[in-house]
């Protein structure tokens, strides 16, 4: 079996559920290559993983200021470059694509006839799981933005669909938390980030952000690139994240019982539904704005504890190859049984 990958490549949250992904392949001696699109090649980082990737330009949303700016949407995209990459994609030398909300692949596919077996989080908004914010473009975006024939959602709670957990890529070390608190607001301002974390003069803070080019240190907050290794170092060894509203890092956070403060991309539906869901759960704390007071007050809470999630790629690996992708089934029923979550979470 030959397998092409497409993955959105706009925030690292694909890219790092695909990680997980090409090892579990690899490890089952399936050969597979890679496609990402949404940014500029030389935009990646620590990609030596996934071999000679391709890129394509795709479609993405442009964000300002932590929110989504619309009109710069609209005009960003290039309608007719994207017919044109779907159309000189070929795909004749693969059996199947696997694909996480990338537009490209799957939309040169199904012109093509490939099967498409999609993996991601937003295939979980298919279902009714919780919602906030999301109109009913959003809801065609998600239809139909990467269409598939077999799809498989990812969630931190099944809310009793046939949805998976969450394919988690870091690993847990065994070594003892620090006093510094993570930060990760790369759709944010950095000054405004950097003015919200000098009012803390007594905590000192990490912040990786893709406008840092070097690492510096600003009085209380040490600034760094994105760097794969650097970021899951600081990640294992943090007290406390403060983030967006992704899916993927809320997923390693949960895994190595970080406690979360989570911030949402204004106007993206996905980021608000995420962040409303974990507090509903009771995993994680949240601020409309970047607000001062709900740091103050979040950073005295109490440590948070890991929610147990097993390898949900190595499974879906194994059910790829045995080939029967419209049951999903035992699946789900399997490794939703693996699952543990800590005594404070509530309505699991």
């Amino acid at each position: 079996m030959k397998i092409l990958y497409g993955v959105q490549g706009t925030g690292n949250g694909h890219i790092a559920r695909a990680r997980a992904m090409c090892e579990a392949l690899k490890n089952r001696g399936v050969e597979v290559d890679f496609l990402f699109s949404g940014r500029e090649k030389d935009k990646y980082f620590s990609m030596e993983q996934f071999g000679d990737f391709q890129t394509r330009r795709g479609l993405t949303f442009v964000t300002e200021k932590g929110r989504v700016d619309y009109l710069k949407t609209s005009t960003n995209n290039n309608l007719l470059g994207f017919y044109q990459e779907v159309k000189q994609l070929d795909l004749s030398q693969y059996d199947l694509v696997l694909n996480d909300f990338e537009p490209v692949s799957a939309w040169a596919a199904k012109q093509q006839g490939k099967p498409v077996v999609s993996i991601s989080h937003q295939n979980a908004f298919r279902y009714p799981v919780p919602l906030k914010g999301a109109s009913w473009l959003d809801k065609l975006v998600i239809r139909y933005f990467a269409p598939s024939n077999h799809h498989i959602g990812l969630h931190w709670y099944h809310f009793n669909q046939p949805i998976l957990p969450p394919i988690v890529h870091t690993r847990k070390e065994q070594v003892d938390s620090e006093s510094f608190v993570l930060v990760y607001l790369p759709f944010e301002s950095l000054d405004d980030i950097t003015e919200l974390l000098l009012r803390f003069t007594s905590q000192s803070f990490i912040c990786y952000h893709p406008n840092i080019i070097e690492a510096k240190l600003v009085d209380n907050i040490q600034f760094m690139p994105q760097s794969f290794e650097h970021f899951h170092y600081h990640l294992n060894r943090c007290a406390g994240i403060i983030a967006n509203g992704g899916f993927e890092l809320p997923s390693e956070a949960l895994t190595l019982g970080k406690k979360l403060l989570l911030k949402p991309l204004t106007g993206q539906f996905e980021q608000m539904s995420n962040v409303a869901t974990l507090e509903s759960l009771g995993l994680a704390s949240s601020m409309e704005a970047l607000d001062a007071a709900i740091v103050r007050a979040w950073l005295d809470e109490s440590p948070g504890e890991s929610v147990a999630y097993p390898d949900v790629a190595d499974a879906i690996v194994e059910w790829v190859i045995a080939g029967d992708w419209d049951n999903t089934t035992l699946l789900t029923q399997q490794l939703w049984g693996k699952v543990d979550f800590p005594s404070y979470a509530i309505n699991v």
